[in-house]
């Protein structure tokens, strides 16, 4: 009797997605932090100078994420095509929100009424929601499709728009406001949740082991870059500690890395296909076939 060919499951197992290059990538790591910008200092009741500062950065940020994605299209120009399908489309949403919010945001810019100033804060707030749901969407890869995802996607992007506040207030005014601090605490606490949930949906559905390798050696950098780290140097500001603008600056910028490194991965390295699943692994001439196999697939314990 031959022995099946490994060959064959070698060929359907799992593969890293190339579809979505460093440019897509870039849409959602600036695209959602500018959205958590905007809904920050919406929120914060900052100074003029801060808010103006916030809402240029915003800005900036959400129109250089898509632009990327703008000239990663073979012809750029079909991205017109992305408005016909709001009523099924995710990505149709993100750009229908987008123009209102560049319109919103220019006349909050201009005027600072605090009116335009909070409607601009929910359309980041939509914005980030859209990009969280555009990835959710894509089923073939196991680790967008996880539900969990998209709570993680917006709790990162809340954190980075306050990490990004706390950068601009301290270069601002040279100091961060209590209740900023306490927020900016608060939303890693709730980034560090949502990663765990999501690690563990990925664990108890399944996913494939080179995306779970990946994701497990990100965990612990993630965790400590990007919250033990900041909330220690929090904790110093709100103690005291001599620097503090420095501090606050520090740990903003901290979150906000983890959470641009968290968005890479998810994106570029984690990002597995689905591969196949073999009902009988098949085998060469004559004989009867191999065992059902799911290659590149970490077992789940009592399926």
């Amino acid at each position: 009797m031959k022995k099946p060919d490994k060959r064959i499951s070698d060929r359907v197992a799992p593969r890293q997605q190339r579809n979505w290059d460093w440019r897509a990538a870039a849409n959602f790591i600036a695209g959602g932090a500018g959205g958590g910008l905007l809904l920050a200092v919406s929120l914060a009741g900052a100074g003029a100078d801060a808010t103006r500062i916030g809402f240029v950065l915003a800005l900036a940020l959400i129109g250089g994420g898509l632009t990327c994605v703008w000239f990663e299209i073979g012809r750029p120009w079909r991205a017109l095509n992305v408005y016909r399908h709001v009523a099924t489309s995710w990505m149709t949403r993100e750009a229908v929100v987008a123009l209102v919010l560049f319109a919103v945001g220019g006349l909050a810019l201009l005027t600072l009424q605090q009116s335009l100033i909070t409607l601009a804060g929910l359309l980041g707030l939509a914005f980030l929601y859209s990009q969280a749901r555009i990835l959710a969407a894509n089923k073939g890869i196991p680790t967008w499709r996880q539900p969990r995802s998209i709570p993680l996607m917006v709790a990162t992007g809340l954190a980075e728009g306050e990490g990004f506040l706390a950068c601009v207030m301290a270069f601002s005014s040279g100091t961060g406001s209590v209740s900023a601090l306490t927020v900016l605490a608060g939303l890693i606490v709730l980034r560090a949740i949502a990663w765990k949930m999501y690690l563990a949906g990925l664990a108890a559905d399944g996913a494939p082991e080179g995306a779970l390798k990946v994701l497990g050696d990100f965990d612990s950098r993630f965790i400590v870059v990007g919250h033990v780290l900041p909330a220690l140097a929090i904790g110093a500001a709100l103690g005291g500690m001599p620097g503090r603008a420095g501090l606050v600056f520090a740990a903003g910028l901290m979150v906000v890395a983890a959470g641009w490194m968290l968005k890479y991965t998810l994106v570029r390295r984690a990002a597995f296909t689905q591969g196949l699943a073999l009902l009988h692994l098949p085998v060469r001439g004559g004989g009867p076939a191999g065992p059902a196999a799911t290659p590149g697939w970490k077992a789940i314990a009592g399926a």
